[in-house]
């Protein structure tokens, strides 16, 4: 391989880990905060890729417009999660809670399976992110470049609230202790709904890259690409916004130059992943930029 197709395949690579980067995000928050795996993470990134869908191919909306409802939407729902599948059950063992998400996931699925049939749809890509830029015998496709772009001013924003604002500094007290932070007085369930309101925003947008990426959509959208988002937090740290940034480009990278430079296991790359993901929890299992929490040391 020489080395203007190597590039290539890294570009190609941290777009993909971008992708994995931005969907990772909300899996973290959401355990950095309530120690939950929201497994119903995943299919919000097909409730915004139908949103989106049928706003520009039904009611005819502009992109921007369309885009703009998809994440908003997106975001209702993940509040409409936490109020409904998650808060009831706050005070319940953890298995309880794990136990609604994945009720919740195979219930967004099915509903969209009941509601829209099974048959994948055709996503529409729009001319600014349509087709390859040729440079120096690159052929880049302009979506590997605008998804990059995307999340690092997605991620530029949550960072700047996470870090630099009271209601971030109220979040990262709730992270490190949810009944103390009450005490003092901060209204701890609505800044747990902003929290899945931020992280479901991020997933839509993550939703709506992916349908441009593979331009259909189905039911089970959302399926893999939030695995691979879990796997990505895993490896990062989960609980540890920069560590799900990490995690999620270095499995893009992985995945795509793997493949590149080994391709008869293309067929394998999802396999790779999860093996991945358990050598991490033997070797690492707080990942790379992970901590000990102190209930985990006790």
């Amino acid at each position: 391989m020489d080395f203007a197709t190597f590039l290539q395949q890294l570009i190609n690579g941290l777009s993909l880990g971008s992708l994995y980067a931005l969907i990772a995000i909300g899996y973290t928050m959401v355990y950095g905060i309530l120690r939950l795996i929201n497994f119903a993470h995943g299919d919000l990134l097909m409730v915004a890729a139908y949103t989106g869908l049928f706003g520009i191919g039904m009611f005819s909306l502009p992109w921007t417009v369309a885009c703009a409802l998809a994440l908003g939407l997106t975001g209702v729902m993940g509040v409409l999660l936490e109020r409904g599948a998650y808060r009831p059950l706050r005070r319940a063992p953890r298995i309880s809670l794990l136990i609604s998400a994945i009720a919740a996931s195979f219930f967004l699925e099915n509903l969209a399976l009941v509601l829209l049939g099974g048959r994948p749809r055709a996503f529409p890509v729009p001319p600014l992110m349509a087709g390859a830029i040729k440079l120096d015998g690159l052929f880049i496709p302009r979506l590997s470049l605008w998804t990059p772009t995307i999340t690092l001013v997605l991620l530029g924003v949550l960072f700047l609230i996470v870090y630099r604002t009271r209601v971030g500094i109220a979040m990262r007290a709730i992270a490190r202790d949810l009944e103390t932070t009450r005490l003092m007085g901060i209204n701890v369930d609505r800044l747990i709904a902003l929290t899945f309101l931020m992280g479901s925003v991020l997933a839509g947008a993550g939703g709506l890259l992916w349908a441009m990426r593979y331009p259909q959509v189905n039911p089970y959208l959302g399926i893999m690409p939030g695995l691979k988002a879990f796997i990505a937090a895993v490896l990062g740290g989960i609980g540890n916004l920069a560590g799900a940034v990490l995690g999620g480009l270095l499995l893009g990278v992985l995945e795509i130059l793997i493949v590149a430079f080994f391709p008869a296991w293309a067929g394998y790359r999802d396999a790779l992943a999860f093996g991945l993901l358990i050598v991490v929890l033997l070797f690492r299992p707080t990942g790379l930029l992970g901590e000990v929490l102190m209930e985990e040391k006790l």
